[in-house]
């Protein structure tokens, strides 16, 4: 009786954590919605229906800042995906803040610091010649063929 009451009370607990992570799916219908309204904007602007963009406009920075806390509960409910072993740089390396359009040497893009499992981590996928890389506790997806960062997130990685 004492075991069914204990997997009861862990079943109730757990029930809210399970309810907030958020599918794949509902992730994929939020980059959606994103992109849909990114083009209401431009077609309102350039059909002269400025009223009508503004509040496209408020509608896709909603949009965005709720696509942005869904990513900050999921990255909060799994801690441990983000947390990596310590960062080894190339020889001589040492860290600076970068942003987009900064330039990495070949070194700082190798295959030992690619991110493989990009979708473990709710990065969109890399396109042709793109990686992601990790760069001391952050992200940055790198243009292999001439090494320029395309999108950084700094502080990514515990």
């Amino acid at each position: 009786m004492r075991r069914m009451l204990f997997a009861a009370v862990a079943a109730v607990a757990l029930i809210p954590g399970a309810a907030i992570a958020q599918s794949a799916h509902e992730i994929r219908h939020d980059q959606r919605e994103i992109r849909h309204d990114q083009r209401e904007v431009r077609r309102d602007m350039r059909q002269g229906r400025y009223h009508e963009a503004r509040e496209d406009r408020r509608e896709l920075h909603e949009d965005r800042r709720e696509h942005r806390q869904d990513w900050r509960e999921y990255r909060r409910t799994h801690r441990s995906a983000f947390r990596r072993p310590a960062y080894v740089g190339p020889r001589g390396w040492r860290y600076r803040p970068v942003s987009v359009g900064y330039r990495f040497a070949p070194a700082y893009y190798g295959q030992r610091y690619w991110v493989n499992d990009w979708s473990t981590y709710r990065l969109h996928r890399p396109g042709a010649h793109q990686r992601w890389i990790r760069y001391g506790n952050d992200v940055a997806l790198v243009n292999t063929r001439t090494g320029r960062v395309i999108t950084v997130y700094n502080s990514f990685f515990w």
